[in-house]
């Protein structure tokens, strides 16, 4: 199980409230596991409770554990159900169980009805001396840590080897402690659960250990803590297997046995305490720490007189082999060895005992065997003496190894040889004649083993007479990676036909980029050393599909994998170039797809750009680079910022691309296009294609009057009327420089539009059209026009999608395919988009615009006014939890954000839609307290609501107070809206109730100074927009946002939503994150507080 858990672990993930209630479940034996899989680490189980949920619990490579349950809860509650709790506790038991289980029996015993037989000649032992020290894997263990911190009793610790099978031991671990005199802890495990538990424990009628008296010093502490953790396991693993309380695993009550998991992480603990002992054999040392020191062991190699050989190993007796802790205990020494080391120094131990020697016989014939792997394995456990008899039979001499490579016929042929001296050694033949009875070859065996592991890694044929490979891919591999890591160990000696076979280029690839303006192309053209233009697009659809190399027509193999190709095929990627596209070497692309390369490096990169494309570039960081006049009657007129935004205009223009101009509302989006269109005004005559300009119905005059003002010279005309008044207009545009016209009426004439061909298309408000699927969008794509801007202070308001569907209309060549924009990455869609979208924000470029300050003034529900909301939230929480457990959440969402509008009304006043209602409203008596204070303040007041029917109470109340004010919704005609704003900039009357939706966009009211929010909406880009009303150019006073909130209910909620979709546009246009304005179901739970 590779799932490591721990009871505080799974409150961190579950919280208290579910940690509690899980164990309820778990100790009720609710849990029933129906898949139970350890080596896919997948878990599921069944929780029976008021209703049965399956529960499902898996661990990911990295170690992260994903849990699932299909109980109905919050989604947006950040901890795991009871249920999951349930589950993970029981995995918990499970693993505690096993690791302990396996600690304590993992040492197999050895009984003796189960000893092998040894043949009395003692052949055996010597074949099984030879497997023994045959490399074979490693193991490996872990511990946990446990921590805590106290001070003050003396506390000894005494570690003992106790026995646990035939020659098999574990550690075990007694305590004395005291204030002055050390007591003997009698009962461990009682005295450890005292510990945790914070109670007192009576050692003698002179000593009571009292929490509230007595504490322990870290280091003590450390050690304590983990024995508990031990103690905890022990008691879990005793009520598993059902053993009585009061048994014991084969120990006593002062003792407690330390399993090999805990004791790495107990022997640093212990390292560090004030006093700890070793014990073994009734011989106490003091200190436990590993010594670096050898093993005292001995090992005599000598020839005898029968012709053969003999081995006498001494010292081994006094030595324990702690084999599950990776340990060797020697007259208090204790000793690390390594996993093999531990595994080959105990079965040897092993064998020796049982067969009663010390001594094994080694024939002449497998001398060399034992010199080779024997010998250097022992050197590594204690000392070797070799007698002067043997010794001067061995020859020591540097191992010279060499690897010859040829390539016949498709093959690559490999020839393997060992030198020792004079001695040449194959070693793909079964026999090597190395030794004689003469002399003994001493071979490097390690050195042998390192060359023999890279060939046998490298897919090799093998025969006695050498290696061969016919795998073109394993021939790459073996010549690019290991030839480089034999080059290390041997000397390597290959043909031409060899060296031939990799092609190394002398000069790195690369592409150049150079671009046509005129004809609106770029030109990629690829330049590969030792590459035919030919074999370019071959190559390149190899680094398509991630071929580590490409096989050129004489057979050499081209790596691919060097960063150039690396950064090439990175290139065509981002520029999303098809390599079936490539013609030769060179490839042609529409002028657009140059302005991904804005971030290129101009030296030292793999992509070089030409000189044109490197000024167009240049052009697109610094539009005013090309000093495009401003036109004189409005020089004086535009701020920096605006000139800045003209000349981004016509540098656009200049290149024949499409753009969103994105200022913050209120800096001047309309001026900026009129000093366009007025720069481009003989253009327009000449070639008898007027402007034509799209904007809400409502901002339709503004715009007229806007030209008026700064360009009278115009010819504007306003297609509005009867369809057979437009229709007139349309026949003949040749004497109009600027046609006006709103979304509603475009729709409606789109036929008579899309026959017309159009200097410059201005979208304004282009948020109008941010769905793609709407009318609106559909029928603004089919307006003909050489060049297109859309203006929108808000570019996003809800998803990123809004992005792609406003620049399908103005800049289509930028995202070729809606599909295409939403594999890209927010990064990339923020590159991509950077040159054709400008936006400034108020902060940035109006340094003098008086500050904006906001407050939310918060009231309680009226009784009577709380009562209907209450029941309302009850029937729709009734509802909506309904929808929400029978999975149909989704076919009732319209039924439920209707109950949702109502909870809304509720909070504005009840007699929205509650028939027969006479009471009042908290928020309505709060915003005519604000009112009074403000007109006594002399402050004048926009006034804000989405609900028309709520802006009429208010103004009925006005009324009565004889209040003068004005009124704004949809049902204004777009001439009086004009002559309304003005009047009221003008001074008449301080109030202005307007509609959110009618009146948020496209209004100058630089009279007001104090902006009244009295309904909050789902999209704070709404009321950004109505905020923007007062707060934006011509402003000379500070002006305070209002926002009215009724406490306790869903308009909280919302205000929190709204938070969460402040920084929307600054995803992609600056960074950020996107945040969806769609009311998810998890939304909705919070809003409704619903569990």
């Amino acid at each position: 199980m590779n799932i490591q858990l721990t009871t505080d672990v799974i409150r961190t993930w579950c919280g208290k409230t579910s940690y509690d209630k899980g164990e309820t479940y778990y100790l009720a034996g609710k849990v029933l596991f129906t898949t139970f899989d350890q080596e896919s680490d997948i878990y599921r189980a069944a929780v029976t409770g008021n209703s049965s949920e399956q529960v499902t619990v898996s661990a990911e490579p990295d170690g992260e554990v994903q849990a699932e349950c299909t109980c109905p809860t919050l989604s947006s509650y950040p901890f795991y159900c009871q249920h999951i709790a349930a589950v993970l506790m029981g995995l918990y038991d499970i693993q505690e169980q096993g690791s302990s289980a396996m600690s304590l029996s993992s040492a197999k015993s050895y009984m003796e009805d189960d000893l092998p037989r040894i043949v009395d000649g003692g052949l055996e032992l010597t074949n099984f001396v030879l497997e023994l020290f045959t490399d074979k894997k490693l193991r490996s263990s872990r511990a946990r840590p446990y921590f805590d911190s106290r001070t003050s009793l003396d506390v000894e610790f005494i570690c003992r080897l106790v026995a646990n099978g035939y020659n098999r031991y574990m550690f075990s671990i007694e305590m004395k402690l005291g204030p002055k005199r050390l007591y003997v802890v009698q009962k461990i495990r009682d005295f450890l659960e005292a510990i945790d538990r914070g109670e007192s424990y009576v050692f003698s009628k002179h000593f009571t250990y009292d929490p509230e008296i007595h504490n322990f010093s870290q280091a003590n502490d450390d050690v304590i803590r983990q024995l508990i953790h031990m103690y905890n396991s022990e008691q879990m693993y005793r009520e598993s297997s059902n053993l009585d309380s009061n048994q014991r695993i084969k120990t006593n009550d002062r003792m407690l046995r330390i399993t090999p998991i805990y004791w790495d992480k107990l022997l640093v603990l212990l390292g560090k305490a004030t006093s700890v002992k070793l014990e073994h054999n009734r011989v106490i040392y003091d200190g436990i720490a590993v010594s670096e020191e050898t093993m005292p062991l001995h090992f005599e190699f000598d020839q005898v007189q029968v012709g053969g050989y003999e081995l006498d190993i001494q010292g081994l007796d006094n030595i324990v082999v702690m084999e599950s802790y990776g340990m060797a205990v020697s007259e208090g020494k204790l000793m690390k060895l390594s996993s093999e080391q531990c595994k080959r120094l105990a079965e040897l131990k092993y064998r020796l005992e049982i067969s009663h020697k010390h001594r094994i016989q080694i024939p002449q014939e497998q001398l060399e065997l034992f010199v080779d792997n024997v010998i250097p394995g022992l050197m590594k456990l204690g000392s070797v003496h070799i007698a002067k008899s043997v010794s001067d039979r061995m020859i020591h001499t540097p191992l010279k190894a060499k690897l010859y490579l040829d390539r016949v016929k498709n093959r690559l042929l490999a020839g393997l040889e060992f030198h020792y001296g004079d001695i040449m050694i194959n070693p793909l033949e079964v026999e090597s004649p190395t030794s004689s009875n003469e002399r003994i070859l001493v071979r490097n065996g390690d050195h042998e083993t390192s060359i023999l592991a890279l060939m046998e890694h490298s897919s090799f044929y093998k025969t006695e007479g050498g290696y061969f490979l016919t795998d073109e891919d394993a021939e790459y591999e073996f010549l690019v990676y290991v030839v480089p890591q034999l080059e290390k160990l041997v000397e390597i000696y290959v043909t031409t036909a060899v060296k031939e076979k990799i092609h190394r280029g002398h000069t790195a690839p690369s592409i150049r980029v150079n671009a046509d303006s005129r004809n609106d192309w770029l030109e990629f053209q690829f330049d590969i050393a030792g590459v035919a233009e030919a074999e370019v697009r071959n190559l390149l659809e190899s680094l398509e599909t991630k071929r580590k190399y490409y096989r050129l027509p004489n057979g050499a193999l081209l790596p691919l994998e060097a960063e150039e190709f690396q950064e090439i095929i990175r290139f065509m990627n981002d520029m999303n170039i098809g390599t079936g596209e490539v013609i030769g070497n060179t490839l042609r692309l529409p002028l657009v797809h140059g302005l991904h390369l804005m971030d290129v490096h101009k030296e030292g990169n793999t992509v070089k750009l030409g000189k044109s494309l490197r000024r167009l570039l240049e052009n697109m960081r610094n539009p005013d680079l090309l000093d495009f006049s401003v036109p004189e009657s409005l020089a004086p007129v535009l701020r920096d910022y605006q000139q800045y935004g003209y000349q981004w205009m016509k540098m656009l223009a200049h290149y024949r691309f499409g753009g969103i101009l994105a200022d913050d509302m209120g800096l001047g989006k309309t001026i900026q296009s009129i000093a366009f269109i007025v720069s481009v005004l003989p253009e327009i005559r000449s070639q008898k294609m007027p402007a034509l300009i799209v904007a809400p119905a409502s901002l339709t005059y503004n715009w007229r009057n806007e030209l008026k003002k700064f360009a009278p010279e115009v010819r504007t005309h306003i297609v509005d009327g009867s369809q057979e008044e437009r229709s007139r207009v349309l026949q003949d545009t040749s004497e109009v420089d600027i046609i006006i016209t709103s979304y509603p009426l475009l729709r409606r004439d789109i036929n008579a539009y899309a026959k017309l061909s159009f200097h410059t298309l201005i979208l304004d408000e282009a948020q109008m059209f941010k769905n793609y699927t709407t009318q609106t969008a559909q029928t603004v794509r089919k307006i003909q026009a050489r060049h297109r801007f859309a203006l929108t202070g808000t570019p996003i308001e809800n998803s990123i999608e809004e992005l792609w569907s406003i620049f399908n209309v103005v800049f289509p060549a930028l995202f070729s395919t809606k599909k295409e924009f939403a594999a890209l990455t927010r990064d990339s869609v923020a590159k991509r988009i950077r040159p054709f979208l400008l936006r400034r924000l108020k902060s940035d470029v109006l340094k003098e615009l008086p500050e904006r300050i906001e407050s939310l003034l918060v009231s309680e529900l009226l009784p009577d006014q709380k009562k209907l909301y209450m029941a309302y939230l009850a029937k729709l929480k009734h509802e909506t939890l309904k929808h929400l457990n029978d999975k149909s959440f989704h076919k009732n969402k319209v039924k439920i954000l209707a109950g949702l509008t109502r909870l809304r009304q509720l909070c504005c006043h009840p007699a929205l839609f509650v028939e027969g209602y006479t009471g009042s409203s908290a928020k309505f008596e709060q915003l005519l307290e604000t009112i009074d204070e403000c007109r006594r303040a002399g402050k004048r007041m926009l006034i804000f609501s989405q609900f028309t029917g709520m802006l009429g109470l208010i103004g009925r109340e006005l009324g009565e107070q004889r209040v003068p004010y004005f009124y704004l919704d949809g049902n204004t005609p777009a001439s009086e809206r004009v002559e309304l704003c003005n009047r009221f900039n003008e001074g008449e009357r301080e109030l202005f109730l307007i509609s959110l939706k009618a009146g948020g966009t496209g209004l100058n009211l630089t009279g007001a100074d104090t902006v009244i929010l009295y309904d909050l909406w789902w999209n704070p880009a709404v009321e950004a927009q109505a905020e923007a009303r007062a707060h934006r150019i011509g402003q000379n006073k500070v002006v305070q946002v209002i926002r009215l909130v009724a406490q306790g209910t869903m308009e909280e909620k919302m205000y929190e939503l709204q938070q969460n979709k402040k920084n929307l546009i600054e995803e992609v246009i600056r960074s950020g994150e996107e945040t969806s304005s769609v009311l998810s179901e998890q939304e909705i739970r919070e809003i409704l507080m619903i569990d």
